[in-house]
């Protein structure tokens, strides 16, 4: 009689791998959902934003025009103008909205009493709705009259007042000023968060070496935290440069003699008053442009570090 020939075992999967195929489809799963909302929401438009600005549609009918929207946006003067005042804005906010939350954060740092009560005070601002915010500056703050906050105080150290947002040279350094309160509290916390993880022993031996404060920030404190400097300089430049709601509310757009008019509130006004959608998207696609420049010089210089 001749053996019966083996069975050949039956392939399957064992339990941890399918517990990890599991795991993996979960994961894949939640993923796949964020990925069409990025999809649906942020990639497709800027697709579809970039097909209309080489097009103009007319009573329903589109037609490809290749770069007219865009020398028709580029010869436009208030282009120029909505530029160099996005630039001016972006300029103050570096000197102001920029500087300020950190030496904020290093003055909060050197506190040992109270610091959870003055974190959320400085913090405060960020969770007013925007346009609650700005109409507190707006009505406020920023009153031509007396009655306004700042021009109370100015009359009462005898200095002279100003119509703020209605003076064409005050409007840009009026809405870097409500800016940076409203905003300026998540950069706060986040310096903070930076100081409190730089070793006290050199902090110890610059003072044994006879620095004083300054010379302490210059060459301990700015040193150490250079990384999240550079990052937060980055995401400075590219929130500032689109400028919209500040013009909006507090000068009623483009302000006195286009003072206030930026490349983001440009854009509303040719989409919305001119229905001039593809030249809005051309001049979205510029900022785009503008601002991935921006961008990439940042990651050119921060690969090293």
């Amino acid at each position: 009689m001749t053996a019966p020939a083996p069975v050949k075992a039956e392939a399957g999967v064992s339990p941890k791998s399918r517990r990890k195929i599991r795991d993996n489809l979960t994961g894949h799963a939640f993923l796949i959902g964020a990925v069409l909302c990025f999809a649906l929401f942020m990639w497709y438009p800027m697709i579809r934003g970039l097909v209309m600005s080489f097009q103009r549609t007319r009573r329903g009918v589109t037609t490809w025009v290749g770069w007219d929207n865009y020398l028709r946006i580029i010869d436009d003067p208030s282009f120029w103008v909505a530029w160099k005042n996005t630039f001016y804005f972006t300029g103050l906010a570096l000197i102001v909205g920029f500087a300020v939350p950190f030496f904020v954060a290093i003055v909060l740092n050197e506190f040992r009493h109270a610091k959870g009560y003055l974190r959320v005070l400085v913090y405060l601002p960020v969770m007013l709705p925007p346009a609650s915010a700005l109409f507190l500056f707006k009505y406020y703050a920023y009153d031509p009259s007396e009655a306004g906050l700042f021009n109370a105080i100015l009359t009462f150290l005898h200095l002279p007042t100003s119509e703020w947002m209605q003076s064409p040279t005050m409007t840009m350094p009026a809405m870097v000023l409500a800016s940076t309160w409203m905003n300026m509290g998540g950069a706060v916390l986040i310096y903070l968060a930076s100081l409190q993880n730089i070793s006290g022993d050199l902090y110890e031996a610059a003072e044994l070496d006879g620095a004083g404060i300054w010379k302490r920030i210059w060459h301990v404190t700015i040193p150490q935290t250079r990384l999240i400097l550079a990052l937060l300089a980055m995401m400075q430049i590219v929130a500032t440069m689109q400028l919209f709601i500040e013009p909006l509310i507090l000068a009623n757009g483009a302000g006195t003699q286009d003072s206030a008019t930026s490349v983001a509130y440009l854009i509303y006004q040719h989409g919305f008053f001119q229905n001039d959608l593809n030249g809005a998207a051309a001049l979205g696609v510029i900022m785009l442009v503008v601002l991935a420049a921006f961008s990439a010089v940042y990651l050119r210089l921060s690969t090293k570090d």
